[in-house]
């Protein structure tokens, strides 16, 4: 029985995401909570809230204790690209690219993960 839970269109590049959540895959929820909570990453806070709603869905669905689950799987997609202009010399212009996520990540009990 696993639980899972989606951060989508988090507006951070999803190579900068994926450093963080590299940090917690495989770790205890416990454990991943502490590296969050001192990991000196803007995307940090969303992974955290998108780690605690995965951790009340189990509570909530499969009513599993927090403490003996594991994040089996956590990974970073990219989402929609926004794209704006900067002026550029001459009358020109270049292309600025805003990033977007979707953070996903799965939580199960220690033993079937």
């Amino acid at each position: 029985m696993e639980a899972k839970a989606v951060a989508r269109y988090v507006r951070v590049s999803p190579r900068k995401a994926r450093i963080v959540v590299d940090l917690v895959r495989g770790k205890s929820v416990i454990q991943a909570r502490e590296i969050l909570a001192f990991t000196n990453r803007g995307v940090a806070e969303a992974v955290e809230k998108t780690l605690n709603s995965a951790v009340a869905n189990a509570e909530h669905q499969h009513h599993v204790r927090p403490e003996s689950l594991i994040v089996k799987t956590a990974f970073v997609d990219e989402g929609p690209t926004l794209k704006r202009i900067r002026p550029r010399a001459k009358g020109s212009a270049s292309r600025i690219r805003k990033r977007t996520s979707h953070i996903t990540i799965i939580v199960a009990p220690r033993e079937e993960a």
